[in-house]
């Protein structure tokens, strides 16, 4: 189906071209198509389901600290022997700081019960205290510091991607409009030279111009022709490639039935009235705000997380337990908490040498080293970059104006060429010859009015990806 649709299109377009632009041609702005990009190209949609993702990812890590409720009920006998019936019930309620709480309600009756078992129903609130390790930090608050820093990671990033998609897009339009305006230029010089081979074979006929001129000019025309319709197969193909710029709503490829072409030139890209605006907000912006390096900034914010849990490694893992315990219907009584009804503990863990925990802490150290090079290297990046278009900029504005004022010049040698030919001073030779070097000046002006748009998007997209 959609090799069928490329089908149609080329034939449409084929159609048209042969037989000049009817009025059924689509016109596409260059705001228009931007804005068709932002709205419903599917990467761009990518880009932010990521960010959702990434806020799924805070939830999970906040699962963490979710209180937990357990319950539980048995019972068993043999040869009518009740072992036991057992009913417990309990909550836990993770804290920040490390803290675990957990009250539970426990009944228990049978005949062959454990010694160190409490027959009838027990309540029970304790505590878990981490001593040492786990106290300052631990993993559920570093998943969750790292959840939040990677959100703020994948929105970075989510600029990045859906700024370098629209600078792709920007160009592509740009690069369209350059070869729609080169298959006009090819036109208009194979309507100039039919016009001249006409002239010229009503000269032959009158005997004022000899027979192989009528064959230069044919020459001549026929190398125009092609020059043409290579031209319009580059555009052809430019208008194809932008077809994957276009999606409509319900995330599906646009389906273009009837030739568009550009409603701007190059020459209206009214990029000079802009760019001293654009520049001033570039160096006002403070650099720290680009997205790329926001993006490493949160990264060493993970990795800062993970150096402080593995530094809890290196500590001796030390808990403390408290638990009041009180039978049921008899009268509690909390103090002294050492003395009746309560149950404690105190657990030791540390390995002897601690070579993985020592390792773990280096690594995580390294990581952080490496990512501030990163950061200092994209930094720079960016400004090299920022300089570097600037240059290009004022250097293809230079170059533009010297190119105009050199086609008015061929221009006027054409002119004055033509005359000649007509009052039978001059040859089609020295006509061809002008006629070519306006056309490549003609040609080159396209080329370097794209450059200098091309890197003026490149600022553009880099000021777009500035923290606001």
């Amino acid at each position: 189906m959609k090799k069928l649709k490329v089908t149609v299109f080329t034939f449409f377009l084929f159609f048209f071209f042969t037989n000049g632009f009817g009025q059924d041609t689509l016109k596409l702005s260059h705001a228009e198509f931007i804005a068709i990009v932002k709205k419903y190209h599917p990467l761009a949609l990518n880009y932010q389901l990521q960010n959702t993702i990434a806020q799924q990812e805070i939830q999970k890590a906040r699962g963490n600290f979710d209180p937990i409720f357990e319950a539980k009920n048995g019972e068993k006998a043999i040869t009518g022997t009740t072992y036991y019936k057992q009913t417990n019930l309990g909550v836990e309620i993770p804290t920040w700081y490390g803290i675990t709480v957990n009250g539970s309600y426990n009944y228990l009756n049978g005949q062959k019960l454990n010694n160190n078992e409490t027959k009838g129903g027990l309540y029970q609130l304790g505590i878990t205290v981490p001593i040492a390790k786990n106290l300052l930090y631990d993993k559920r608050r570093a998943l969750l510091d790292q959840a939040k820093s990677a959100l703020k990671m994948s929105q970075a990033q989510q600029i990045l991607l859906t700024n370098e998609l629209l600078l792709t897009a920007d160009n592509a339009y740009w690069n369209w409009v350059r070869l729609y305006q080169n298959y006009l230029l090819q036109q208009h010089v194979v309507q100039l030279n039919t016009t001249r081979l006409n002239f010229t074979k009503k000269s032959y006929e009158y005997g004022e111009r000899a027979a192989i001129d009528t064959t230069e000019v044919v020459a001549q025309l026929q190398s125009f022709e092609i020059e043409k319709q290579d031209a319009y197969l580059k555009f052809l193909k430019a208008t194809q490639e932008l077809s994957l710029f276009l999606w409509t709503e319900n995330q599906q490829p646009y389906e273009i039935l009837q030739p568009i072409t550009p409603s701007q030139l190059l020459e209206n890209a009214e990029i000079d009235k802009n760019y001293s605006t654009l520049i001033a907000q570039i160096d006002s912006k403070n650099l720290n705000q680009h997205a790329a390096l926001l993006y490493y900034q949160q990264k060493n914010e993970i990795l800062e997380s993970e150096r402080n849990l593995k530094k809890q490694s290196l500590l001796p893992k030390l808990d403390f337990t408290y638990n009041f315990l009180n039978k049921e219907n008899y009268k509690y009584e909390w103090l002294p908490m050492f003395e009746n009804n309560y149950q404690y503990g105190l657990k030791l863990e540390i390995p002897i040498f601690l070579r993985q925990a020592r390792a773990d802490y280096q690594m995580a150290k390294f990581k952080l080293q490496q990512n501030q090079i990163d950061y200092n290297y994209k930094q720079q990046e960016i400004i090299t970059k920022i300089n570097t278009y600037k240059n290009e900029v004022l250097s293809y504005q230079q170059q533009i104006k010297v190119l105009q004022s050199n086609i008015e010049n061929y221009k006027r040698l054409l002119y004055a060429e033509e005359v000649k030919f007509n009052n039978g001073e001059s040859s089609l030779f020295v006509i061809n010859t002008r006629e070519n070097k306006l056309l490549a000046v003609q040609q080159k002006l396209l080329d370097v009015q794209l450059k200098f748009i091309n890197s003026y998007n490149y600022l553009k997209w880099i000021n777009e990806n500035f923290s606001q």
